[in-house]
């Protein structure tokens, strides 16, 4: 905890933030995240943690995306997206989604690691990330399920931070574990509502 310098300490409690906006469905969410996610994208890249840079990148993406579409509203000035279940179909698509993206970095990390990152963690570090760019894109379109990856890219995250010496980091995601179970059950409720 010593060794965490103040980049690492904005990034956690703006990311711990973004979580709670996130579980109320506010639009905050996004900038909060996105200070987040940029000073993730040097922590990562430092850390050697290419997949997680990769996903921070994503994230800083998604967020503008994600922003964009819960801004919209209709004719009536009704916000259009609204909270609901993935369709099966969604559902095979979103596990296609990560498997690929599994593979892909997966097997970029295992040839990066031999010349330019030999501190890398291929599986590990593609597990946490292909997770975690499924729940982002799933988040952006507020689909229930979003927290199912969110957990999974929680529990993977936390050992893979710590392993890195980023202990801060790795409790934040005790944090972001524990706010996902809240926000899953949350957006449960929610998606319950909208569909009665």
């Amino acid at each position: 905890m010593q060794q965490t310098g103040a980049l690492e300490f904005i990034a956690v409690i703006s990311g711990i933030v973004s979580v709670w906006f996130s579980q109320k469905a506010n639009i905050w969410v996004y900038p909060t995240g996105i200070i987040s996610t940029i000073i993730y994208i040097y922590i990562s890249f430092n850390g050697h943690l290419l997949g997680e840079a990769s996903v921070n990148i994503f994230y800083t993406i998604m967020s503008i995306y994600g922003w964009m579409l819960w801004l919209k509203k209709d004719e009536t000035n009704k916000t259009v997206l609204v909270i609901r279940y993935s369709t099966p179909k969604e559902w095979m698509l979103n596990l296609l989604f990560f498997a690929v993206l599994y593979f892909a970095i997966y097997t970029a990390l295992s040839y990066l690691k031999k010349d330019f990152a030999p501190g890398a963690i291929p599986a590990a570090d593609a597990f946490a990330s292909a997770s975690a760019y499924t729940g982002m894109l799933l988040m952006a379109r507020k689909k229930v399920e979003s927290w199912y990856w969110w957990i999974v890219t929680n529990t993977a995250s936390i050992p893979l931070y710590f392993i890195k010496g980023y202990v801060f980091t790795s409790f934040q995601f005790v944090v972001l574990l524990i706010m996902a179970f809240v926000g899953l059950v949350s957006w449960h409720k929610k998606a319950q509502y909208a569909r009665d």
